[in-house]
């Protein structure tokens, strides 16, 4: 694929994902380079007028009122990557450092930085020469930006800190030397350009997002699915219900629910039952995922934003040749979102889980206990419903909002933080562990279709089912169900099941 052009035009969060995930390569747009160009000559005309400008002639910080002198300026930004960078955990997933990286060069290619055009290059060919720095996950309290981790990704540019290249962990002097790449010189204020923003919180957030769109279309298929072999009414998808209550994403989900059990014979031999009104997890559903689906559009919206903004202090601007001191740093837009959508996404596999229970279990199913025909010799889908279990009270604890907690750092100079980037990553364990809940009941709505031989379920349960079916077979004694949970996130990974489906009944919203 080519390049991705980097510079004023809005950057989507599908074209972080394919940086992020697909390796292609950006670049910087002529326009960009030639405002990076002029912000930097206003830098040096400034230094060298011995302006006051906080972070390039002064310290950082609780400590900007002590001056430092040009003949420092350039250690001063070594300096600052150097004591900033002091990350601690686990190494940051690849895919999420090359998404810090665009960002990075997408805010900088803005020109509202100090950073110089050599080193915003720079930063383009780690990009494109897949050196990914080592970025330790924790550290960031989310305001003054992403100082810690943003820190170790800036050492690489200078040939320090360490990187992954090739497969390999190796020093960020033998990342560089082996792409031909020499280390670069800072200049006044470019540190602190590096490291001043919310580029790693929005990296985690961008794909986390981009992970629970898909997989809030997943769970209404596996919601679809699930409501007709529990011998649910497709009445509670009529239009007229979710028009007197118009909410946009409660409307969308009934409209996709509708559609995919489209032509059911299953709902049809059932019509005229007994049961008055279906359980909430059925009945319910377009409210409760259509509510999730809701607040991943705002999140969406915020990470989007985010993704093209400009959030370093000082900010330049190249028209009036001034500078300003703001707080664009502050990740509190990003934190809100994240724990916002953290709790629409543990919502999604909350009532998954309960629609699992109902499949399982035999009083409420009418099918065999855990969807076995031999029971007690086998024990069928017993566990992935505990197991369904403990990740959705897993996510009880990690939704709990991180943006709440904010602990003053710097001397009390930044007395108010955001703790963004721990929402960020939160949101994307709950992610993860939605997805495997959703796995579950995918599995379990298939197994249990298995029993329905004689009635055609409806179109684009159909055709998930089908798909389901080419790479998972039915389980008809036990066997490793680690196996299949896995074999049906990949499925869902490679959207599989949603083409499929879509295929069949048009797209899902």
């Amino acid at each position: 694929m080519k390049p991705i052009s980097v510079g004023l035009s809005k950057m989507k969060i599908c074209d972080l994902v394919t940086i992020a995930r697909e390796g292609v390569g950006i670049r910087l747009t002529n326009k960009a380079r030639h405002l990076i160009r002029q912000s930097r000559a206003l830098i040096e005309k400034w230094v060298r007028q011995g302006q006051t400008i906080y972070g390039i002639t002064t310290g950082f910080g609780a400590l900007s009122d002590v001056a430092i002198s040009s003949a420092d300026t350039r250690q001063l930004q070594l300096n600052i990557l150097m004591s900033h960078a002091a990350g601690v955990g686990k190494p940051l997933p690849m895919e999420i450092v090359r998404a810090i990286m665009a960002l990075r060069v997408k805010d900088l290619a803005r020109a509202n930085s100090s950073a110089s055009l050599a080193t915003v290059e720079q930063l383009v060919a780690l990009v494109n020469k897949g050196i990914t720095p080592v970025v330790p996950e924790q550290g960031s309290v989310g305001a003054s930006g992403d100082l810690c981790p943003l820190a170790h990704l800036a050492l690489v540019l200078i040939g320090m800190g360490e990187a992954f290249f090739e497969g390999q962990r190796v020093s960020g002097a033998e990342a560089l030397e082996a792409c031909g790449l020499d280390p670069i010189r800072l200049g006044a204020g470019e540190g602190l350009a590096l490291v001043n923003g919310t580029q790693v919180m929005t990296a985690i957030g961008a794909l986390a997002v981009y992970d629970a769109r898909r997989l809030c279309k997943l769970s209404t298929i596996a919601a679809s699915m699930s409501l007709e072999v529990l011998m649910g009414s497709r009445t509670e998808f009529d239009r007229r219900i979710h028009d007197v209550r118009p909410h946009r994403g409660q409307g969308i989900i009934a409209e996709n629910m509708l559609r995919i059990t489209q032509n059911s014979e299953i709902v049809s031999a059932h019509k005229d039952c007994s049961r008055v009104q279906d359980a909430y997890t059925l009945r319910c559903s377009p409210q409760v995922q259509g509510a999730s689906h809701d607040a991943i559009a705002y999140a969406a919206g915020v990470i989007e934003t985010e993704m093209n903004s400009s959030t370093n202090n000082p900010l330049i601007f190249n028209d009036s040749e001034e500078f300003l001191l703001g707080g664009n740093f502050h990740g509190q837009p990003v934190a809100l979102a994240m724990d916002f959508m953290s709790m629409a996404v543990a919502e999604l596999a909350n009532i998954s889980e309960r629609r699992i229970e109902r499949l399982v279990n035999p009083k409420l199913s009418g099918m065999p206990a855990f969807l076995t025909r031999d029971g007690g010799l086998n024990s069928g889908m017993m566990i992935a419903q505990y197991v369904a279990a403990a990740l959705v009270s897993e996510n009880k604890v990690l939704a709990h909002p991180a943006c709440v907690d904010s602990i003053p750092t710097s001397a009390n100079k930044e007395d108010h933080v955001s703790m963004g980037t721990i929402a960020s990553r939160q949101c994307r364990e709950i992610v993860a562990n939605a997805e495997s809940v959703i796995a579950v009941e995918l599995l379990c709505a298939a197994q249990a279709l298995d029993l329905f031989t004689n009635l055609k379920p409806g179109q684009g349960t159909c055709a998930a089912y089908r798909s389901i079916r080419k790479e998972i077979t039915h389980l008809s004694q036990d066997r490793i169900i680690a196996h299949d949970i896995d074999a049906m996130r990949q499925l869902m990974r490679g959207d599989t099941i949603l083409h499929a489906v879509e295929k069949t009944v048009g797209p899902l919203h």
